[in-house]
């Protein structure tokens, strides 16, 4: 038998890597830009103008590389690319627990 581990669901936190979930949910928007681009057949030059990035930050971005980006400025790269962004504040969690952050894309 392999020997194996269950995923959390988070990859960076199952690596050990530190703002684990900040990263999911930056790679979560990353991966719904680059579908965006993909999918309108745009060039990065073409995208960085529209998004307002250097294009040689959206490719490190792209590929990537998005700890110096913060996840305000996707979701204003997401807007830039014609997409409603919504913020919604779940209930109460009564007892007191910690809530969760999540992307979910409609």
């Amino acid at each position: 038998m392999i020997e194996h581990e269950e995923s959390t669901g988070n990859v960076f936190a199952d690596l050990g890597l530190p703002d684990a979930d900040e990263m999911l949910i930056k790679s979560r928007l990353v991966a719904k830009i680059a579908e965006i681009i993909e999918a309108r057949g745009w060039t990065q030059t073409q995208t960085a103008e529209i998004i307002g990035l250097p294009q040689p930050k959206l490719s490190k971005m792209l590929n990537g590389q998005f700890r110096g980006i913060s996840q305000a400025k996707l979701l204003e790269c997401l807007a830039r690319l014609g997409r409603d962004v919504q913020i919604v504040i779940g209930p109460d969690r009564f007892p007191v627990e910690t809530g969760h952050v999540a992307v979910v894309f409609a």
